[in-house]
């Protein structure tokens, strides 16, 4: 498993945390809500950046192997 696989498990594993908190009902109140929210949204977004690093980071891999003699 690489770094931005490991990665990539621990940001699934707290969003699933946090959607699970605001499932059960679980903020104390509308702030903590809309907190939990932001901290889900924020973290999906990381995501979405690691995702697109470690394309990157595979096609550039593959350029250089097409390149070798």
């Amino acid at each position: 498993m690489t770094g931005l696989e490991l990665l990539l498990k621990q940001v699934d594993e707290k969003v699933e945390q946090l959607q699970e908190h605001i499932a059960a009902g679980s903020a104390a109140n509308y702030e903590e809500y809309k907190a939990t929210c932001g901290e889900i949204k924020g973290l999906l977004t990381a995501r979405m950046y690691i995702k697109d690093l470690q394309q990157r980071m595979e096609s550039s891999e593959e350029i250089g192997r097409a390149h070798v003699w």
